[in-house]
């Protein structure tokens, strides 16, 4: 059996159903793999994903778009690439409480921003406000990133990000009024989140990662075809969830279904364009710069080599 250890961005949810869905059925185990599934809360979020799989602590990670290219113009790590996207659709909002009178993007100028501090994240943010009108002068907080939510709930910010299938719902079930403000509404190409995460040598020389998205993709079909058992399954098997109630997962679940796979019927393939789109925002906003903060013109940091699909299995 080769191992396989797959570092999660969040503790366990949907997002994350199809692979314990491949764990559980035995997906993995049919290809000769021995996958261990590990959650930020396990070091409580000391180490991200990303740089678990950069330093040799994890062979995948689930991460945004935005890791991947910090990763690539890193002069430190290795450059991390994308080998599949695990939702096709974005889900994520910049959110605000529905009562806070901070209706639109504009609005937080002036407000905190409760950040995950991740390289790039605060100066997307600036510019969805910017976008919207606003002068992008927003105060970031850096709350410890699985307290985030609370931090938000309990009035210590006035803004963050979040999965709408998750914590949009947990709010709605609670008879919380959320705002949310979706990038690709406010002209926000941000390109795929969540993704999976490699190192380049184990894209190169090893045939294990292959049989693993093989039998992901199998466990998010599953999924698709069979939300509310998906939904159990997740509920059964995942450890460290911070809302395992059964009606909650079968709703979340059914939110994310059309999410997962291209129009065509596939898990995991990235488009190039979608890539490019974001990488010449980034660039053209004066986003995408080196570590000392240097700029990156697009033409410096090809598409190419930010993602592969070569992996992914056939239709």
């Amino acid at each position: 059996m080769t191992a396989i250890d797959l570092a999660l961005d969040w503790t366990p949810n949907t997002n994350h159903t199809g692979f314990y869905v491949a764990l559980a059925e035995g997906y993995y185990a049919d290809r000769g793999l021995d996958v261990s599934i590990h959650s930020p809360a396990d070091d409580d979020y000391e180490t991200t994903p990303a740089k678990q799989v950069a330093t040799g602590e994890a062979t995948l990670a689930i991460a945004p778009s935005e890791s991947v290219i910090s990763y690539q113009t890193h002069p430190d790590y290795p450059p991390l690439t994308a080998v599949a996207a695990v939702c096709q659709a974005d889900k994520s909002a910049i959110v605000t409480l529905g009562d806070s009178g901070l209706d639109r993007p504009a609005d937080l100028d002036g407000q905190q921003y409760a950040s995950y501090d991740a390289r790039f994240e605060d100066h997307i943010v600036r510019q969805l406000v910017r976008n919207d009108g606003g002068d992008g002068d927003i105060d970031i907080v850096t709350p410890p990133k699985l307290g985030i939510w609370n931090t938000l709930l309990a009035g210590e910010a006035d803004a963050t990000w979040v999965f709408m299938p998750w914590e949009g719902l947990l709010a709605a079930r609670d008879g919380i009024d959320l705002n949310a403000f979706y990038l690709d509404e406010y002209d926000v190409p941000y390109g795929y989140t969540p993704l999976l995460l490699a190192r380049p040598e184990t894209i190169d020389g090893d045939a294990a990662l292959g049989e693993f998205l093989a039998a992901t993709a199998r466990g998010y079909q599953f999924a698709v075809d069979n939300p509310d058992r998906a939904a159990e399954i997740l509920g059964e098997t995942a450890e460290g969830m911070d809302n395992d109630d059964p009606d909650f997962l079968a709703e979340s679940q059914q939110a994310l279904t059309d999410a997962y796979l291209t129009a065509d019927g596939r898990w995991g393939v990235m488009a190039h364009d979608r890539w490019d789109d974001f990488v010449e925002w980034l660039a053209a906003n004066d986003i995408l710069s080196t570590v000392d903060d240097d700029p990156i013109p697009a033409s410096e940091l090809p598409t190419s080599d930010l993602y592969t699909n070569d992996l992914l299995p056939d239709a």
